[in-house]
């Protein structure tokens, strides 16, 4: 596995992953050193992350080796189908999957998920709209979601 860390407006991106895909995104509040030389299985990864967070991309399309049990990845490949600028409830999300009662079950595999902003677990929210759980923070939840679908401001004149 090769590692790099990437500077973002929410912190530095610990990037993880081998020829085979991307395995993890993990954003810290602690002060790592930006990998100047990113491992050529990563280039493509750190690239597209810059652009997303410079507002020029929407999607992703690098491969993805996420490690987790089956359950986990189906959920996570739901997670793939939200657009850009879209949110969805947990409950809509489980019902998604074909099973309303799975509920938690899906919750939990959302929290799992190891590809932060790629597999965008941060556009699942509450039944009432509320940001609940985001293992990066809700503050970090709220800055993508404005970030994805920000409120523009209407000239009253």
């Amino acid at each position: 596995m090769e590692t790099a860390f990437i500077h973002t407006p929410l912190g530095v991106a610990k990037l993880i992953g081998d020829g085979n895909g991307l395995s993890e995104i993990k954003v810290t509040d602690a002060e790592e050193a930006v990998t100047t030389n990113i491992p050529p299985n990563l280039k493509i990864a750190a690239k597209q992350l810059h652009q997303y967070f410079a507002g020029t991309r929407d999607n992703f399309d690098f491969d993805l080796n996420p490690q987790g049990t089956d359950f986990q990845k189906r959920v996570w490949q739901t997670l793939l189908k939200i657009p850009y600028g879209k949110t969805v409830s947990y409950l809509d999300l489980s019902k998604t999957m074909g099973d309303v009662k799975a509920i938690r079950a899906v919750a939990a595999a959302n929290g799992k998920n190891p590809l932060w902003i790629v597999v965008p677990c941060h556009r699942v929210i509450g039944s009432d709209g509320s940001l609940t759980g985001y293992a990066g923070g809700l503050h970090r939840k709220k800055w993508l979601l404005d970030h994805e679908n920000p409120v523009k401001q209407q000239s009253l004149f």
